[in-house]
């Protein structure tokens, strides 16, 4: 997918490194507010080895990151990073479209994610693109979108 000299593809293991430092950048923000932040960046060649993992590049610069891993009846979107010098342009929205569109293409009606409780632009941005929000344990908040 290329729009606009934004290139979306599946990445490669020799992405893993700058899509580890795109996570990185993407979730700096949320740290001062989130004492128990998950290495979010961590095992990148891995994800990409064994799941569905789209790079978005523009020029040679890895700017966002999707991550999808298959489960028992629904999709989960497991990573959706966009690095902080490209957000509100609409790349998040295009990942977003194209994680329903391959979950779709591998015969899946259903998709999940979680987001932490104090990501809540996270839920509103989800909710805006008519995720649903299943259920709130402790720091985790559950959501799913019916394809």
């Amino acid at each position: 997918m290329t729009v606009e000299g934004l290139r979306i593809r599946k990445a490669q293991l020799t992405d893993a490194d700058a899509l580890a430092s795109c996570i990185d950048a993407a979730y700096a923000q949320y740290a001062e507010r989130i004492s128990d932040m998950p290495p979010v960046s961590e095992g990148c060649a891995e994800e990409i080895a064994e799941n569905l993992v789209w790079v978005a590049v523009e020029g040679n610069e890895i700017i966002g990151g999707l991550f999808l891993v298959s489960r028992d009846g629904f999709m989960k979107l497991a990573n959706l990073a966009v690095h902080p010098d490209h957000s509100g342009k609409g790349l998040g929205g295009k990942l977003i479209a194209l994680s329903e569109k391959a979950a779709k293409k591998r015969g899946y009606s259903e998709m999940r994610l979680n987001t932490h409780v104090a990501m809540p632009e996270n839920v509103q941005f989800y909710s805006h693109l008519g995720w649903e929000e299943l259920s709130r344990e402790g720091n985790t908040v559950s959501m799913r979108k019916i394809l």
